[in-house]
């Protein structure tokens, strides 16, 4: 065994409250695809930003090839060889790709000296980029690219990389762990966090379980099954969501030849969008990142409001109703932003839990909010959905974000609706949590509700969905039974390659 790219021992972090991680040690081999994997504020997020200088230890310390290790920034850890693909993107649509990648670079070359790295670097890994495109003009694949070659350009020795695949096609996923395993070989290790563990199994070599901040197991993934690892990360049984066979009722929403602009430069034109979704029912949307997901959604919750008659709610045009409005009538949803858009990022859980519901739940009378209410109802949410948190007086931005996840998805769930619509309700989230969220999907449908999910995640889909579609370039797919539907026929209807003609069923 040669030495460890990186050690690290006994590292701990504590804030107000909750222990973040408490003594963990575990190490990473030169050319190692290291998983780490834990429930949702496991302390995966704190430990690899400890690694990268955002966050400073408490107690225990760090090696980088055998020498003392404590970056006190992000700066001073990529100097040292350390890079990192965060979960979120951190580029700017109005600049193109060699723009967004010099801001990044602390000492950037000139503008055609640098397009000529990206192209090269870029070729060289198997992940073609053109350097004078605009980023808004990208697919989500195409800005993870940008963001990967950004930190290849500083020739990393220990790449970070943050759930990399969520907005990925499959056919994406295959060329990124190419990209990977080909880094893998030269030498440089790569820290790899992500909750689909079947794809931890294909792709790497050792894997450090977390759970509440410590460290419970190590095991080499190819030599074990993916629920054996999810056991592992939640110490329990892995609970399978069960459907509960049952013919769909009368027509619930009703969405006919909808046809909307973009509110945003770079968004999606929805192109003559009709479905109907019954009682008792899901209807699964499936399609990659930026193919109109985030205007469906505002056109069925009511942020876009331009859609006439286009929206019904059992017979009745809702299109001009605003979120409040449709509310009222049990019309919820939930963005897939989690933080900022579904939640007030400094307001606490109770305040978050107020703003979409205060008048479903009756939180507020005469114009005054009963706050010990409204804590009840926060309290409930954290409760039936398993939030770590210290309690309901904890600003949102404060969880990890598959437990806001878990609050967003909650809030909504709880408060009843005939109609929900989510994208992207599992997004981050840890097998037991994303098993506890689908099950709570399809028991509001049992009771019920119609619902509609917009997911990326072709397999959540499947187990859940009665029907799918899929959304390619504004235009929605008919829908079909999940039931027997391949993946290439799935396939094909992401692509475009569908009949066009949306049945009305």
């Amino acid at each position: 065994m040669t030495e460890p790219l990186l050690s690290i021992e006994g590292l701990t972090k504590v804030y107000p409250g909750v222990v973040a991680n408490d003594d963990v040690s575990f190490a990473i081999q030169p050319g190692e695809i290291h998983a780490l994997l834990g429930e949702n504020g496991a302390g995966k997020s704190t430990l690899v930003k400890m690694i990268y200088g955002l966050v400073r230890p408490d107690a225990g310390r760090m090696a980088l090839r055998g020498m003392p290790y404590g970056p006190e920034s992000p700066h001073a850890a990529r100097a040292a060889g350390v890079a990192m693909v965060f979960q979120h993107f951190s580029l700017f649509e109005a600049l193109n790709v060699a723009e967004n990648v010099a801001l990044g670079m602390e000492d950037p070359p000139p503008q055609r000296q640098l397009a000529r790295r990206i192209r090269e670097v870029s070729e060289t890994y198997g992940l073609p980029l053109d350097p004078t495109r605009l980023v808004g003009d990208l697919s989500a694949g195409e800005r993870q690219r940008v963001e990967i070659i950004r930190c290849l350009l500083q020739d990393p020795k220990l790449l970070i990389m943050d759930e990399p695949t969520s907005v990925l096609t499959p056919q994406e996923v295959e060329i990124l762990f190419q990209t990977l395993r080909k880094l893998s070989t030269e030498g440089t290790a790569i820290l790899y966090i992500s909750h689909k563990l079947e794809e931890i199994r294909s792709l790497c070599d050792a894997a450090t379980i977390l759970r509440l901040g410590k460290v419970v197991g190590r095991c080499d993934p190819r030599s074990v099954s993916a629920r054996a690892m999810a056991e592992m990360m939640v110490g329990t049984a892995l609970q399978t969501p069960k459907r509960q066979p049952a013919e769909p009722g009368a027509p619930l929403l009703e969405v006919t030849h909808l046809t909307l602009p973009p509110a945003r430069a770079f968004g999606t034109v929805l192109k003559d969008i009709s479905f109907t979704v019954r009682a008792g029912e899901i209807l699964g949307i499936g399609g990659v990142a930026g193919n109109g997901q985030d205007e469906l959604l505002a056109a069925l919750s009511g942020e876009a409001r331009g859609v006439g008659d286009a929206v019904r709610l059992k017979g009745r045009p809702i299109g001009r109703l605003g979120p409040t409005e449709r509310r009222a009538l049990a019309v919820l949803s939930a963005p897939e932003e989690r933080l900022g858009h579904a939640a007030a990022p400094d307001m606490s859980l109770t305040e978050n839990a107020v703003l979409t519901a205060a008048r479903r739940q009756g939180l507020q009378s005469r114009g005054f909010l009963n706050w010990g209410k409204s804590r009840s109802f926060a309290e409930r949410i954290i409760a039936a959905f398993d939030v770590r948190t210290p309690g309901p007086g904890v600003a949102a931005r404060a969880l990890s974000g598959g437990n806001l996840q878990k609050f967003v998805i909650g809030r909504e769930i709880l408060q009843q609706p005939e109609v929900l619509v989510v994208n992207q309700p599992t997004w981050g989230v840890d097998a037991a949590a994303a098993s506890a969220i689908r099950q709570a999907l399809l028991d509001l449908a049992a009771g019920g509700a119609a619902v509609v999910v917009i997911s990326q995640d072709l397999d959540e889909l499947m187990e859940i969905a009665d029907r799918f579609a899929a959304l390619n370039e504004g235009r929605l797919s008919a829908p079909r039974p999940t039931r027997g539907l391949t993946m290439e026929e799935i396939g094909l209807m992401m692509g475009g390659a569908h009949d066009m003609e949306v049945a009305h069923v």
